[in-house]
């Protein structure tokens, strides 16, 4: 069992519930935090001093306040967190039920659970602790565990990446397809970006391209 753990919750109630679970399975060494920043630098400062965590357990979205933060979301947050201490088993505990974005947890950030926020999730949430303490198996909550067996023709290429940032800076197509004929790259033509970015809404079921960036934005992709 796990004898380090970290939560990163924004919202007293849900930490409490946390917290519970893991006096309930008699680990007693956690801290919490309601920032991401603040979680990431309390990892970071747990390994400079040779007592690593075990386990981070983690939100996806945190409200915004009056702080300047580098790290917005959950999603950013997990995905350093594994980049800085690549061991360490993550665990996602989110209302968060849209598979594009749960699928992305698992295969970039390689998160070890997805434990869906509802009236079973302290049951769940105890489950998948035993579960990736005790195995190399992953959990997921049965409500989405479809986002895993779901196939998608269309991959997300670094072209993609390129131009939804170029996107989320304010700069229009037209002058995007300029910056690309310019760069010399390729495909660069308006019916080339339009069928691109047609294809990311309907990966991302975004409404538009402000929905789109939005969404990305979110995930961490930009």
């Amino acid at each position: 069992m796990f004898k380090k753990v970290i939560i990163a919750e924004d919202l007293d109630a849900m930490n409490l519930g946390i917290q519970q679970v893991l006096k309930d399975l008699n680990i007693v060494d956690f801290q919490h935090s309601k920032y991401c920043d603040e979680a990431f630098l309390k990892i970071r400062a747990a390994i400079t001093q040779n007592e690593p965590y075990d386990l981070l357990i983690s939100d996806l979205s945190f409200k915004t306040d009056h702080r300047d933060v580098k790290i917005a979301n959950g999603d950013e947050l997990v995905q350093k967190v594994r980049e800085l201490q690549p061991n360490i088993k993550i665990i996602a505990y989110s209302v968060e039920d849209k598979s594009y974005r749960i699928k992305s947890l698992f295969d970039n950030a390689e998160i070890d659970g997805f434990v869906l926020k509802g009236l079973n999730s302290i049951e769940e949430l105890k489950k998948a602790i035993h579960i990736i303490s005790t195995s190399d198996q992953r959990f997921i909550s049965p409500e989405v565990a479809s986002a895993l067996q779901e196939k998608n023709n269309f991959e997300i290429d670094d072209l993609d990446i390129q131009i939804l940032k170029h996107l989320a800076s304010g700069t229009p197509q037209d002058e995007i397809i300029q910056i690309f004929k310019y760069l010399g790259v390729k495909p660069n033509s308006k019916s080339a970006m339009e069928k691109r970015l047609s294809k990311l809404k309907d990966f991302f079921k975004a409404n538009n391209t402000v929905h789109l960036v939005s969404i990305t934005k979110d995930m961490g992709i930009i």
